[in-house]
């Protein structure tokens, strides 16, 4: 790994544009382009399970706080949807079903700890395993145990 990786990230991001431009591939620092990519990557799973979290626990809250429900937290519910659908269309590998629900799984686990520290409610108040399915959790019409929340 060059120097420059280590000391201006930006710099060095910079000049290895310039020589792949310049087709001089002799000169590009292969090993730490190859651990910037597979980061890269790892971060764009990171972010879609990010919004799943935050969405899962909206969505328990909207479940389990029936009377806190309002305008800021269908707000919330439909902007997670929209950051999770225009990060899948923006990397259509993620949608892989076995990877979604091994994400779904571990998101779920993070939410549930999210709305006991919200909430105030004990880890057994909420069900084990996610109680939606991905297609309702992506469905902007769905809303736990009920109809949109009309105020």
């Amino acid at each position: 790994m060059s120097q420059l990786h280590e000391q201006d990230f930006y710099a060095w991001t910079q000049q290895q544009v310039h020589l792949l431009k310049d087709d001089q591939l002799d000169k590009i620092d292969v090993a730490a382009l190859i651990e910037e990519l597979e980061s890269t990557g790892a971060r764009e799973k990171r972010e879609l399970l990010s919004h799943l979290e935050m969405l899962l626990m909206h969505l328990l809250k909207w479940q389990y706080q029936p009377e806190r429900q309002g305008k800021l937290g269908e707000f919330t519910i439909q902007e997670q949807r929209d950051r999770i659908r225009d990060h899948l269309s923006e990397n259509p590998s993620l949608r892989n079903p076995d990877s979604l629900e091994r994400g779904l799984i571990k998101a779920y686990h993070y939410a549930v700890r999210k709305a006991v520290y919200d909430t105030g409610f004990k880890v057994s108040h909420f069900p084990t395993d996610c109680p939606y399915s991905l297609e309702q959790i992506l469905d902007m019409d769905f809303y736990p145990n009920e109809d949109k929340h009309e105020n």
